[in-house]
């Protein structure tokens, strides 16, 4: 996608005249003829650079300066002034502009700014990404597998990045289904732009529609100002749904649309273009929720156009050695800091229901509690240290005797795994009824999302 320029000046022949050029410079821009409208333009739009003219009726280059400073600190402005005027230009790059020009200026010193412009720009947010992942502020979306299946997997995500076919990632609550979305961006030629993931199961049903589209200031009770959804933020990379089978059915044909048209309308606002990858992921079984009229069937070919599966934990139990290493260097234990064999095995023994998130709850449970700098057994928490139900059913129940309670929030935990959260499954696999289920689920606080 082009790279998009806001362009505010009063001056009809300049404004013309400095469009063109940056348009033949390969870059899309929006004009204003006033301070007033480019601010409502770069509030809809977001662009990551504006060039302002300083003297300008009512609103001028300065207050323009600071309004869009305001909306977001990380927008690059340059001032456009006369030559009478650069020591206020300079004031103005200490308020926080990134550069400016004098008129009358040649194309190439316009060309020649812009794209220094672009390129400072790029070089803070790599800079500010290399921070962050230093930091351990953010996943750096490493994919830890030597598994057969996990190798498969990456072969897949290689060859699928590089397109733009929309992916339906699934796999069990855990099992890292937003790392491979982030491989896929990364992989791919979007990978400069930006990387928006959101929860739909996390938002309230009522609000989702905002959440992904946005909204104007006055649409609805609550909406004090403009706001721009995630289809906005996405434009020029990719979004990430999370959670997909949780979305709202009345709300499905509208996602759909946006996918379809690449067009969608804020809530009480006009349609708005966006280029954007949309990537999904779902631990549910969509084909059931489909066949149940939970799923629109049109909305579920259009994200699964490349399906991607992720085997749970337990089905790659040799990466756990790999996992657990990794795991260490991530939460900066010190250098000493290592696994006994023993602990390995154990681990590599354990169900893992709760799959690559829980192991890595375990190894940052088991660096804070540690006696030593080799992890013991001792080191473990109890439910992981103490199996009572092994994969396969064994009722393994220690010597100093077990809550009965404890083993049957175990039995149904187990159930909802292997039935992929499924109640009805899950039931017939219990052998009890639904209802009964529902009340177990209930009694003992499981989460099923």
């Amino acid at each position: 996608m082009a790279k998009q320029i806001l362009l505010i000046d009063d001056d009809v022949s300049l404004r013309r005249v400095t469009e063109f050029n940056l348009q033949e410079a390969g870059y899309q821009v929006l004009t204003a003829a006033n301070g007033q409208e480019g601010i409502e333009l770069f509030r809809r739009h977001r662009p990551s650079l504006v060039i302002t003219d300083v003297q300008m009726p009512q609103i001028s280059g300065y207050e323009v300066l600071s309004a869009v400073l305001e909306l977001n600190p990380q927008t690059l402005v340059i001032i456009i002034t006369a030559f009478s005027s650069v020591e206020k230009a300079v004031e103005a790059m200490k308020l926080g502009a990134y550069d400016y020009l004098t008129k009358p200026f040649s194309r190439d010193q316009l060309s020649l700014t812009v794209a220094k412009a672009f390129e400072f720009g790029n070089l803070r947010k790599e800079n500010t990404q290399l921070k962050d992942v230093l930091a351990g502020n953010i996943d750096n979306g490493q994919i830890i597998g030597q598994a057969p299946a996990m190798q498969q997997l990456l072969q897949r995500v290689e060859k699928v990045a590089a397109s733009q076919a929309s992916v339906l990632i699934s796999g069990e609550s855990g099992s890292g289904k937003e790392v491979i979305a982030k491989a896929l961006h990364r992989g791919s030629t979007r990978s400069d732009g930006p990387f928006v993931a959101v929860n739909c199961a996390a938002i309230p049903k009522d609000l989702i529609e905002s959440e992904l589209f946005g909204h104007l200031k006055g649409s609805f009770t609550g909406a004090v100002k403009d706001r721009k959804g995630k289809f906005s933020l996405a434009d020029g990379g990719t979004l990430f749904l999370d959670e997909i089978g949780e979305l709202p059915i009345d709300l499905q044909p509208k996602l759909l649309r946006a996918l379809q048209e690449q067009e969608f309308e804020p809530v009480g606002g006009t349609p708005e273009r966006v280029e954007v990858r949309v990537i999904a992921a779902t631990n549910r079984d969509l084909e059931e929720a489909m066949q149940t009229g939970g799923f629109r069937e049109d909305l579920y070919y259009r994200l699964a156009v490349v399906p991607i599966t992720l085997p749970p934990l337990r089905q790659r139990k040799e990466d756990i050695p790999l996992l657990l290493e990794f795991f260490l260097r991530k939460h900066q234990a010190d250098v000493g800091v290592r696994f006994s064999d023993q602990v390995i095995e154990h681990l590599q023994q354990y169900n893992w229901p709760g799959n690559v998130r829980e192991l890595e709850n375990v190894v940052e449970q088991m660096l804070i509690l540690r006696q030593g700098n080799q992890l013991e057994m001792a080191d473990l928490p109890p439910r992981i240290g103490r199996p009572r139900i092994q994969h396969g059913g064994v009722l393994n129940l220690p010597e100093e005797g077990y809550s009965l309670e404890d083993l049957e929030r175990e039995a149904v935990e187990e159930a909802l795994r292997r039935c992929n959260g499924n109640k009805t499954k899950a039931a017939a696999f219990l052998r009890i009824p639904r209802h009964t289920l529902l009340y177990r689920l209930e009694k003992y606080a499981i989460q099923t999302s």
